[in-house]
């Protein structure tokens, strides 16, 4: 941990200080932001205080006093209920205006992590408390340039993988070999593992009315076949299996014909245009060099798909932010589920994947993107039509 660095970003932002506090693990952001390994589960509450000018104060309790001994800074002690509260008071003096992993109104519940009556108690005191979300993102999220790397590298795997998933599923159709939509996921698998690929879970693997189910995934007890004339979605994650290495996630359809249906044609466009929309709303927007919002993306988004006549379909946000995990602490996109006010930042990724969920059949179609300085892109293939999987 720097804390110079994290200083400086107090006084841009115009803050007092950052509050960090911890019972039993309950904030992880609080030791990665720090990057600091308690020396055993802490039993009891500790604060660690950053001001935007001076030394930083610690606050642990007597019976474990060297809870925070790795971390720099001048160490209180308390004991009872009173002296923590004195304590609090004595570590935050000077500041009025500080953070904390609190969000007002959970608008952002990811980082909405100290519990309300510690809000409640840290206000109590005089204090005014501001989310930490910008914070976080900045130190949690941003990208090194050899990150970037590893995800260019890791979408060129991935894309393979997904171009001989679909194959795979052509020459069995045409072949009028039985295949389904396990032994695709298991397929996926098999080749992440060759191509030096990891991933947590996955990939999805859904046909027709399957696919319009956003969390879809086949098990060996539960999956269909997949035959002539069915939709498939493959929506398929993963990282290069090395430390620092960050994700790349995309989503792609397929009709198993030749002739897909009007309907799946016209949602298809309605969804990749929707798409394109909000990738080139951020392009535009970052090249202009104007600050954007999580949440604007989503409108970008959700409008197209709002003035096509499917707004009651699109039942997720936009994207979510890719790191390390494939659901990053960075910036979502989304006016729907919450609405997240973190603004776009050079050297972060999120996805864009719109859908439109009908109850025959449901259709996604995700990228990424990534905000450089002055500029933004698309890291990878870009679907403009469905796929046909077979004649």
């Amino acid at each position: 941990m720097s804390v110079s660095l994290i200083q400086e970003a107090l006084r841009n932002a115009g803050l007092d200080g950052w509050l960090f506090y911890d019972h039993h693990f309950r904030d992880p952001l609080a030791y990665r932001v720090l990057k600091f390994e308690a020396p055993r589960t802490p039993s009891r509450r500790w604060y660690y205080f950053i001001p935007a000018i001076g030394e930083p104060r610690r606050l642990v309790h007597r019976i474990e006093p060297g809870m925070l001994d790795a971390l720099a800074g001048e160490k209180h002690v308390y004991s009872s209920w009173q002296t923590m509260c004195d304590g609090i008071r004595a570590i935050t003096k000077g500041a009025r205006r500080i953070a904390m992993q609190h969000s007002d109104n959970c608008e952002i519940p990811y980082i909405a992590l100290v519990d309300g009556g510690m809000i409640d108690l840290v206000r109590s005191l005089g204090l005014h408390i501001v989310t930490s979300a910008d914070l976080v993102q900045h130190f949690e999220s941003r990208w090194s340039a050899a990150q970037l790397e590893t995800h260019l590298e890791a979408g060129r795997r991935v894309d393979a993988v997904r171009l001989a998933a679909f194959a795979r599923i052509s020459d069995a159709l045409g072949a009028g070999t039985a295949i389904s939509e396990y032994e695709i996921q298991q397929f996926i698998r098999r080749r992440f593992t060759a191509s030096g690929l990891i991933t947590d879970h996955g990939p999805i693997v859904a046909v027709n009315a399957n696919a319009s189910n956003p969390h879809y995934e086949p098990t060996p007890a539960a999956h269909q076949q997949i035959r002539k004339g069915d939709l498939v979605l493959i929506d398929l994650w993963a990282k290069l299996d090395q430390p620092g290495a960050v994700y790349y996630d995309i989503t792609w359809t397929g009709f198993c014909g030749p002739t897909p249906s009007d309907e799946m044609l016209k949602v298809f466009a309605v969804v990749s245009g929707a798409r394109k929309a909000a990738s080139d709303f951020v392009k535009a927007r970052i090249a202009a060099g104007t600050s954007t919002c999580g949440f604007e993306v989503d409108d970008a988004c959700r409008g197209h798909i709002r003035a096509a006549g499917y707004a009651d379909y699109f039942v997720h946000r936009t994207g979510h932010s890719i790191g390390e995990e494939v659901h990053g602490t960075g910036a979502n996109m989304d006016n729907l589920e919450s609405h997240d006010t973190r603004r776009l930042i050079a050297g972060t990724c999120f996805s864009v994947e719109p859908g439109v969920y009908l109850e025959k059949f449901g259709i996604r179609s995700e990228v990424n993107v990534y905000v450089g300085e002055g500029s933004a892109m698309v890291t990878g293939e870009e679907q403009q039509e469905l796929l046909r999987l077979c004649k």
